[in-house]
């Protein structure tokens, strides 16, 4: 059962992460950390006027699936929205914990991890890069919103 959970396949995928390293000046940056095993990814996001992904960069310290799951997104995440991401996270989410088919779309590489379902302790590593990817865009999405507070006469 252990060979088909790190399949050729899985192994590839976790072998080639595209845009790894750091960005120089990211407009958002999100960490997550898999608390059980301690996979990490940092990824830095810069959005365009419409606010999808423009560019892209990731530091991912993690177990084969994990970087697999990075690698699966690197491949697909240029000129993502937010909304996409939030998609494939709970299509992600649904396809670990309660038997869905995966994510959809740009993200449906992600199905190649369908089999870290049968795997629980598995799960967060699996997530990481995506959780990271969501926060730094919301991030840079909270920088580019326009300030509407008003300033109290003093």
């Amino acid at each position: 059962m252990i060979d088909e959970l790190y399949s050729t396949r899985i192994l590839t995928l976790a072998a080639n992460l595209p845009h790894s390293g750091r960005l120089p000046a990211p407009e958002g940056t999100g960490e997550r950390v898999a608390k059980l095993c301690g996979s990490k990814a940092v990824v830095d996001v810069t959005l365009d006027a419409e606010g999808r992904i423009a560019t892209f960069a990731q530091d991912v310290k993690a177990c084969a699936l994990g970087q697999a799951a990075a690698g699966v997104l690197g491949e697909a995440v240029i000129g993502a929205t937010a909304n996409e991401l939030s998609a494939a996270r709970d299509a992600m989410l649904a396809m670990l914990k309660s038997g869905g088919e995966g994510p959809e779309g740009r993200f449906e590489g992600l199905r190649a991890l369908k089999q870290v379902a049968d795997y629980p302790a598995r799960h967060a590593s699996t997530m990481v890069a995506i959780e990271a990817t969501l926060d730094a865009v919301r991030e840079a999405l909270e920088r580019k919103a326009p300030d509407t507070r008003t300033r109290l006469a003093g």
